[in-house]
Parts: C-alpha cells; sequence; structure tokens
C-alpha cells in the first residue's frame, strides 16, 4: 500500500458509493432488458425490435442502446444468458444412478430445457447464418448436449466399438433435438409426461444392456 493510500480516510467518500450504486442500477437495467428480449421471443417466434424490447423492460430504446451497442451484441448477451440458466438446469446429478433413473434423470431435463428455450433455439438457427458469433454457440450448445448424453450412459456406451458407441450418441442426439420435442408437443399434441417417455422409450432401445457392475 502507498503512501496516498495510507492517508485515506476509512469511511469511503460518497462518490464511489454512488458510482457503485449507478454500476448495480445498470447491472441490473441491462439484466431486464435481456430478460425482456426473451419473453418477446417466448411469446413470437419473430425478432423483437429495439421498442419493443425497451417497453417490455420498461426502459427507453437509448437505455437499451446504452448497454448493447446493437440488436445483434443484445441477440448475443441473451443467447450467453440462456445457456448458462440451461447448464444449470442439467447438473449432473442423477447421472450415477441405474439405467432406468439415468434415463428419467436426463430426459426429463432434456425436456425442460426444450420447452423453455425452444424459441430462442428457432431464432438462433434462423439467424446464425449472419453471425460467426452464433454459429460458435450454437455449436457449443449442440456439443454440450453431446457431453451430456455421452455422461449419462457411460456405463452402455463403455460397452460399445468406438464407432458404434459415436453411432449411437449422434443417433440419440438427434433423438432429443429440439424440434423432436415441439413435434411431439406442438405436432402430435402429447402431453409432457407422455413426450418424456416417448423419448425414454426410444433411448432406452437404442442403448446396448447395461454391464452387470453397473
Amino acid at each position: 500500500m502507498n503512501r496516498i493510500e495510507w492517508i485515506l480516510p476509512k469511511t469511503p467518500p460518497s462518490r464511489p458509493a454512488k458510482a457503485d450504486g449507478r454500476r448495480l442500477r445498470s447491472v441490473r437495467t441491462r439484466q431486464l432488458v435481456i430478460e425482456a428480449y426473451l419473453e418477446l421471443l417466448r411469446e413470437n417466434p419473430r425478432i423483437p425490435t429495439a421498442a419493443q424490447v425497451a417497453e417490455r423492460a420498461g426502459y427507453s430504446v437509448r437505455s437499451v442502446f446504452e448497454r448493447f451497442p446493437d440488436l445483434h451484441a443484445l441477440r448475443i448477451a441473451a443467447t450467453d444468458y440462456a445457456f448458462g440458466q440451461a447448464n444449470d438446469q442439467t447438473l449432473t446429478t442423477g447421472s450415477d444412478g441405474n439405467r432406468k433413473s439415468r434415463l428419467k434423470a436426463h430426459v426429463e431435463r432434456r425436456a425442460r430445457i426444450c420447452t423453455e428455450w425452444l424459441p430462442l433455439w428457432r431464432a438462433l438457427n434462423a439467424n446464425k447464418g449472419d453471425s460467426e458469433e452464433l454459429e460458435m454457440r450454437v455449436r457449443f450448445i449442440r456439443e454440450a448436449t453431446v457431453r451430456r448424453i455421452e455422461l449419462f450412459y457411460q456405463p452402455e456406451l463403455s460397452t460399445m466399438a468406438e464407432t458404434e458407441r459415436r453411432q449411437t450418441v449422434l443417433a440419440i442426439d438427434s433423438l432429443i433435438d429440439f424440434e423432436s420435442w415441439a413435434r411431439m408437443r406442438e405436432f402430435f399434441g402429447l402431453s409432457f409426461e407422455e413426450a418424456c417417455n416417448a423419448w425414454i422409450r426410444a433411448i432406452d432401445r437404442l442403448l446396448p444392456p447395461t454391464p452387470a457392475d453397473s
């Protein structure tokens, strides 16, 4: 600590405190803008305008652009926020149970993610060609889904040859895609439980027998 720091008063001056308050309010505003963007996407698959986001968040358009230089930056931030939320929803708890419990835990968590984040996923894919950043995030999300499949079904997959194992993982990945969930729920009218059971039965058939020691 230098001499100047030693002689400063122990009570912080009011200006830094006010600055901290402004920073916290700015962070809160930024979060509310992101949440407003995601809410609008859930209601309508079309990308919302800055005016719509501002109105939903309860701020001015100027406030939106003070936090994000453009709508693309907002879209990136919303995607990162959503991925963080989805990742929290799919913690690995349950990946070490028996076959039945692992199937149930994996499928139900994946189903909740598909239910909540389908609108954003559709918006991402519709616009990923416009941005290398969006393409990277789509690829990262897909890779995370594959890694989770490998984790939950490691006992069964470990008994397979490499090529067959890879094919099985990719088949499961295709099976539990966002649009697969949407078809069951939106087009065929299955309930949440019915759709989950359909996935569980299909994955169960794709996997080889569970080793006796698992």
